[in-house]
């Protein structure tokens, strides 16, 4: 296999060899799908995210999931599945004990190890010691990394304690320091996107320690079904899809703006595409989580994506290592914007006739 260095990046002290992460989900709670993961050639798989409480686990047994066209109408789940769709989830954390989540992911960090790929255990947080006392535990296994998830936008729907979305930015500061006051290990701090403080939040977590900040969790929508006029799947379930691709990169480019080229940044939540990780790699990403659309439509997601931002870089002659922040860097305000006079009324209808509206 050719060694592709011009796709390399780094998130922190670790080397990744492309920047194409494959976010933690449902269909990396089992051996198998984390074992498609690292084959399909991922620069990093996350693992889902386990915690001690029971209630949380219990979530995954009332779990439900479903795609929704333009019209907000359901369409069959898999590869097929029309292109741009939106998801509205009700997700849960892997069934397994934590001894035995902690054996399976030791097997998939000696897998990964050998394809040139980082395994990332993730930890949700629901009670603070709990989480202290596993993420010592996962050091203590040889992991090379830890990703602390504290920004699931579940916790106000879920059963209490189960998971926690953390919106304060001393919180987050607190918990990170947590972590990284107790670990060798670099630790990556995944933040919510229900907030308009989210460079605040990646501040926090930088400033106590945290080797990268994920950015950001998806928000909770609720969408009424127009025939049972009851809420689809029954609640506020979390929503995703494409169209969050720019909400992404703006808090990536905000962030950047905020504290300079040297925190490494992962881009998550819209991202579907090869071409889509180069976007959030110009907005500051060091590298981009993709979640949903493997879920969605198999693991050909993550090798085209590897693909697709090949043939990008070597498009444009470049490397994923100058991407990064290209067009956070080029940003300008609306105050800096040029003149264009009435150029609006381009973009308005055309007024009504007399006649018409009468």
């Amino acid at each position: 296999m050719v060694e592709m260095t011009h796709l390399q990046t780094h998130v922190g002290r670790l080397r990744l060899k492309n920047p194409v992460i494959a976010a933690a989900g449902e269909h990396l709670i089992d051996e198998a799908g984390i074992r498609s993961a690292i084959l399909s050639g991922a620069g990093a798989v996350v693992g889902k995210s386990t915690n001690e409480s029971e209630a949380a686990k219990d979530q995954l047994s009332r779990a439900e999931y479903v795609a929704l066209d333009r019209d907000w109408q359901p369409v069959p789940w898999g590869p097929e599945t029309p292109a741009a769709v939106s998801l509205l989830t009700r997700s849960g954390l892997t069934p397994l004990a934590f001894e035995d989540w902690l054996a399976m992911s030791r097997r998939m960090e000696e897998l990964a190890l050998t394809h040139d790929c980082l395994y990332v255990p993730s930890l949700i947080l629901a009670d603070e010691g709990a989480a202290l006392d596993m993420a010592l535990r996962v050091q203590a296994g040889g992991f090379r990394v830890l990703e602390f998830n504290i920004g699931t936008p579940y916790a106000s729907q879920a059963a209490k304690g189960a998971v926690s979305t953390e919106l304060s930015p001393e919180r987050v500061g607190k918990l990170t320091a947590m972590m990284t006051g107790s670990l060798d290990i670099p630790v990556w701090i995944k933040v919510t996107g229900q907030s308009e403080r989210v460079p605040d939040l990646a501040a926090a977590a930088f400033a106590a320690g945290a080797e990268s900040v994920v950015m950001a969790g998806r928000a909770l929508g609720m969408l009424p079904d127009l025939e049972t006029q009851a809420p689809m799947l029954g609640t506020s379930c979390g929503f995703g899809g494409f169209w969050n691709l720019p909400l992404t990169c703006h808090w990536l480019a905000e962030t950047r703006m905020r504290l300079g080229q040297e925190p490494s940044l992962i881009g998550i939540n819209g991202a579907t595409s090869g071409l889509d990780v180069a976007r959030m790699l110009l907005a500051g990403a060091s590298a981009v989580g993709l979640s949903s659309e493997v879920m969605l439509r198999g693991w050909p997601v993550i090798s085209d994506a590897v693909a697709a931002l090949d043939a990008y870089c070597r498009d444009k002659d470049t490397t994923v290592a100058a991407l990064i922040g290209r067009a956070a860097d080029a940003r300008c305000r609306f105050a800096d914007m040029p003149k264009l006079d009435a150029h609006w009324r381009n973009f308005i209808p055309a007024p009504l006739d007399a006649g018409k509206s009468e």
